[in-house]
C-alpha cells in the first residue's frame, strides 16, 4: 500500500473519530430534546384529533376539537389576554432592558456589584417572587397602596383584585422579573460593539442621541432580534405567576391560553381538547416567529436609515 493512500486512510479515520464524538457529546441534549420536547409534541397533536378524559376510551373525533374553539368563549377571551401580556410586556421588557445595559456599561466603580443586582431577580424562584409582589398589591394593607395614599392619591387601584389592573399587575411584575436576564444580553451586545465607532462620531459633532441613534441601536439590531424573539415566546408560555398571583382571575381578566389549557386539562379532563388549544398556541408561535424573521431585514434596513 503506497503512503499516500495509508495517509487518505488514516485521514478518514480521523475525520470518524471526530465525528462520533461530536455525536457523543450531542447524543444526551438529542435524547432529551426527542424525550421530553419532541415526543410529547406529537402525542398532543394526536391527542387533539380524540375525545378522551382519561377514565374512558378515547374516541376519535376528528376536527371537531378545533371547530369547537371557534365556538369557545373562554379560548377567545384566553387568546386575547395572552396578546395584550404580550403586545405590552415585550417592548416594556427591552426597553427597560437597553436602558439598564446602557447604565450598567458605563466604567465607574462598583458596576460589577450593581450588575449583580439587577440579575437577582432573574434567579430567583418565580413562586416567592409572585407571592412577595402578592403582599405588595394588596389593596388595602399593600405597601404600594400605603405609599399611594400617602400622596394624595384617595382610591388607589386594587391591583390583582381588580379586573381592570390585574393584567397590568402581572405585567408589572413579569417584567422586573425577567429584565436583567435580557440587560445582560443587551449588554453583551453593547460591549461588542467598537469604541472606534463612538470617537469617530466625537471627532464628527455627534450628541449622545445621535450616536445612539446612528452607533447603538443599528450595531445592536442582531441582539435586539433575538431579545425580541425570546421574549415573544415567553410571552405566549406566561403561566407560573398568572397560577400564583391571579389563578386567571378575577373573573377571566388574566385567563391566558396556557392557564386555559391547564384548566381543560387538568381540572376538567378534557385532555384532547387541551391538545387542540396547545396545537394553536405553538402555530401561533410558529407563525409569530416566522414573521419576526421576515421583518429582521426591513427592522435592520429601518435602524440604519
Amino acid at each position: 500500500m503506497s503512503t499516500a493512500n495509508i495517509a487518505k486512510r488514516k485521514s478518514r479515520s480521523l475525520r470518524q473519530a471526530r465525528r462520533l464524538t461530536a455525536y457523543a457529546f450531542l447524543l444526551p441534549n438529542i435524547l432529551g430534546f426527542v424525550t421530553l420536547t419532541l415526543i410529547p409534541i406529537v402525542a398532543a397533536f394526536g391527542l387533539s384529533f380524540l375525545d378522551w378524559d382519561f377514565a374512558n376510551p378515547a374516541k376519535f373525533v376528528g376536527l371537531r376539537n378545533f371547530m369547537r374553539l371557534a365556538r369557545d368563549s373562554g379560548f377567545k377571551i384566553s387568546l386575547k389576554n395572552t396578546i395584550y401580556y404580550s403586545a405590552v410586556s415585550v417592548p416594556l421588557t427591552i426597553v427597560f432592558a437597553l436602558f439598564l445595559a446602557a447604565l450598567l456599561n458605563q466604567r465607574v466603580r462598583g458596576i460589577k456589584f450593581f450588575r449583580t443586582i439587577y440579575f437577582f431577580p432573574e434567579i430567583s424562584s418565580i413562586i416567592a417572587v409572585a407571592v412577595v409582589w402578592n403582599m405588595l398589591y394588596h389593596p388595602t394593607m399593600g405597601p404600594i397602596n400605603s405609599f399611594l395614599r400617602s400622596i394624595g392619591i384617595d382610591n388607589p387601584p386594587g391591583w390583582t383584585a381588580s379586573v381592570k389592573w390585574a393584567m397590568p399587575a402581572v405585567i408589572l411584575m413579569s417584567v422586573w422579573k425577567q429584565v436583567g436576564y435580557y440587560t445582560v444580553i443587551f449588554l453583551a451586545g453593547l460591549q461588542g460593539i467598537p469604541e472606534q465607532l463612538y470617537e469617530a462620531a466625537t471627532i464628527d459633532g455627534a450628541n449622545s442621541w445621535q450616536k445612539f441613534r446612528y452607533i447603538t441601536l443599528p450595531m445592536l439590531s442582531p441582539t435586539t432580534f433575538l431579545v425580541s424573539i425570546l421574549l415573544v415566546i415567553n410571552s405566549f408560555k406566561v403561566f407560573d405567576q398568572i397560577v400564583i398571583m391571579t389563578d386567571g382571575g378575577p373573573g377571566r381578566a388574566t385567563n391566558v391560553l396556557v392557564y386555559y389549557i391547564y384548566y381543560q386539562a387538568f381540572l376538567l379532563f378534557r385532555f384532547g381538547y387541551a391538545s387542540a388549544i396547545a396545537t394553536v398556541l405553538f402555530a401561533l408561535v410558529l407563525i409569530v416567529t416566522i414573521v419576526q424573521f421576515r421583518m429582521e431585514k426591513k427592522w435592520v434596513h429601518y435602524t440604519m436609515m
